[in-house]
């Protein structure tokens, strides 16, 4: 087999274990042949590099960032639906399409609570996909479209032209992960699977809508050339030869059949992978619906009876505080158990104390609670009139109830969070920081890793990390002689790494990357840096009063002189590098703004603070150059405004000859 064969050859499997996988949901292929198959095909493309083609399965993983999305008018306009909100009001609707056509019947389908988008084929290959927008013009996101792997990049015996419509949405199980990963990393939680799906779809860069793992149910035939159907089951049927993901559908004969099938869609919604917000109730015959027509707004064949949420009463026994992975304590309200959304609720949020303090909350009360967004379940409201005798308001805890460390009020007011440094609740996500790559890189030492060395008991604080046994760590899973000692050698690297690097991994609040380049260049040592006093810390340039207490306090808890302690015993420098000989911009700030193509902004970033020095996120008078790439923005007529110098690319590498 020559390698044009073998190409050809490993793409249809690989196509072929995609449709298995993630439309069919009944895999054939292991991961470990799919990934191995995957590499050879890529390896191959890259020896020939002639041969890529767009529908080729190693198009999936993203490439390079777009600057903007285009705008695209659909072809097929892309109608939202009249929305009903009672049974009466189905009949209704069930009335009008009947006073037209007479014998009509129906299919009705799950809505998903996602993103609308058009997706269009030439000759059987997929070269665009664009979002609904307001339903005449979208915008084209098809880079960010190809990482779906359940969109077919290639259908067989294909029209000339096919547009198909479908919902991207991202499945319950994969946003729960994704919040717990952005949990360990103490980055913003997403509100609900649709805000995840809209923010992953709309991403300038593929790289990461590939990472966030998205799917679709199609729907609708929007332009099929060449082909003819009589009924809207009949165009699903046909998709789903094509290869495509459809959605779940169920024919029903009139209307009171159709009511019957969107009661038993809202009890069953849990099971779907998707969120639902409603159901979709659709003539099925498609000569009837031109005969029905649509209005300005909506079509007339069609209908979207959404889910009133479901509210019920239920007795709050107990108020229990979580402390989250970035600190936050949560107070969580232990309820009598009730149904509701088709799930039986024993728990609901009670968000922060100043929530609980709102709508006064206390234990013994009854509430009334239901699920937001159809999978959290919140209180709304006391029903005061059935308050027991001599219930007391709820008072937060003063300390953490995992470590005991005191804790604090966010400067918003929003969290109250733990201050330990070795807080076991928060471990996780503190390894995972005090590991990454602007803290003390650890090459290897990844959340799974983290999680590894956790469960074993191997680790209880970043200081354990430098004591570990090379023999327990080859024990783990996944892990091995080689691999065990590859991680040793790592961290033991990372003793050398500098004073502002250990600073800025001590995840101490209000003390980023900046502040620890600024503190360490200032202080030197971390011995220096634990005996400033207030007015010494707040007399260093960008370290203001709230940064310089946090400080403080961090450095005065136990916690934190224990793991200090710890890493000082395993040897880890403590210290500032030496500043180097060229100070040639000392006392200078630079502004990077645009695209850059020479370098990046860490890199450039470094070369200014390796030459004494400063990068600067905001132009100011002060500013003493600003360096401009491709497409600058409102940073760039600032400076021009201000006077201020602005450099090209080269200008600014001709500085550091």
């Amino acid at each position: 087999m020559d390698h044009f064969e073998e190409l050809q050859a490993l793409r249809r499997e690989l196509e072929q274990a995609n449709y298995e996988y993630y439309v069919q949901d009944a895999p054939t292929m292991s991961d470990y042949d799919y990934d191995h198959k995957l590499r050879r095909l890529e390896e191959l493309e890259g020896e020939h590099p002639e041969l890529i083609t767009p529908d080729s399965p190693t198009q999936r993983v993203g490439g390079k960032a777009l600057e903007s999305f285009q705008q695209v008018v659909h072809q097929v306009p892309l109608e939202s639906l009249q929305d009903v909100f009672d049974y009466d009001e189905l009949r209704q609707f069930d009335q009008r399409v009947r006073a037209a056509v007479p014998g009509a019947e129906y299919d009705v389908e799950p809505k998903v609570d996602g993103l609308s988008v058009a997706l269009e084929y030439e000759n059987g290959l997929f070269v665009r996909g664009a979002t609904r927008g307001d339903g005449q013009v979208g915008e084209d996101v098809t880079e960010n479209l190809r990482t779906v792997r359940s969109i077919p990049l290639r259908i067989p015996d294909a029209p000339a032209r096919l547009i198909v419509r479908g919902e991207v949405y991202m499945p319950k199980k994969v946003f729960h992960a994704l919040n717990e990963e952005r949990e360990r990393r103490g980055e913003a939680l997403f509100a609900n699977p649709r805000n995840a799906a809209a923010g992953s779809l709309r991403q300038l860069d593929p790289r990461v809508a590939a990472s966030r793992r998205l799917d679709i149910a199609v729907f609708n035939v929007q332009w099929a050339e060449g082909e003819t159907f009589r009924t809207h089951v009949e165009t699903l049927e046909y998709l789903k030869q094509k290869g495509f993901k459809v959605i779940p559908h169920y024919s029903c004969r009139g209307v009171e059949d159709a009511i019957g099938q969107v009661a038993a869609i809202g009890e069953g919604r849990e099971d779907f992978p998707f969120d639902i917000d409603g159901a979709v109730i659709k003539v099925n015959d498609l000569a009837q619906r031109e005969l029905l027509g649509s209005t300005a707004k909506f079509p007339r064949w069609a209908a979207a009876y959404k889910y009133p949420p479901e509210v019920k009463s239920s007795r709050v026994l107990d108020i229990v505080i979580q402390v989250g992975r970035t600190g936050v304590l949560t107070p969580r309200a232990v309820l009598e158990p009730v149904r509701l959304a088709g799930t039986t609720v024993t728990s609901a949020t009670l968000h922060n104390q100043d929530f609980i303090a709102e709508k006064d909350v206390r234990i013994g009360d009854t509430v009334l609670v239901r699920k937001a967004g159809e999978i959290i379940p919140e209180v709304l409201s006391v029903e005061l009139e059935k308050r027991p005798e001599g219930a007391e308001p709820y008072r937060f805890p003063q300390t953490c109830p995992v470590c005991g460390a005191p804790v604090e009020r966010d400067e918003d007011g929003a969290h109250i969070r733990c201050t330990g440094a070795e807080c076991p609740a928060q471990l996780l996500r503190n390894l995972a920081h005090f590991a990454s790559r602007d803290a003390m890189d650890i090459d290897g030492l990844g959340i799974a890793v983290v999680e590894n060395l956790v469960n074993a008991g191997l680790v209880k604080t970043p200081g354990d990390l430098y004591f570990l046994d090379a023999g327990k760590v080859a024990e783990l899973d996944r892990m091995g002689k080689r691999s065990a000692q590859k991680l040793l050698e790592a961290i033991e690297r990372s003793k050398t790494r500098d004073l502002s690097r250990l600073l800025f991994a001590f995840g101490i609040r209000q003390v980023g990357q900046k502040a620890g380049k600024v503190l360490a260049a200032r202080f030197r040592t971390l011995d220096a840096l634990q005996s400033a006093t207030l007015e010494e810390l707040t007399g260093v340039d960008d370290i203001g009063a709230i940064t310089a207490q946090s400080l403080l306090d961090w450095f005065a808890s136990p916690q934190s002189q224990h793991l200090i302690g710890r890493l000082r015993e395993a040897g880890v420098n403590m210290e500032a590098e030496e500043q180097g000989s060229d100070q040639r911009f000392a006392g200078m700030t630079f502004v990077l703004t645009g695209s850059l193509e020479r370098f990046t902004r860490d890199e450039a970033s470094k070369m200014i603070e390796d030459r004494g020095g400063k990068a600067s996120s905001s132009v100011s008078k002060k500013t003493s150059y600003v360096v401009a790439g491709a497409a600058a923005g409102s940073k760039l007529r600032k400076a021009q405004d201000l006077g201020v110098p602005v450099l090209t690319e080269e200008e600014f590498l001709a500085l550091m000859d």
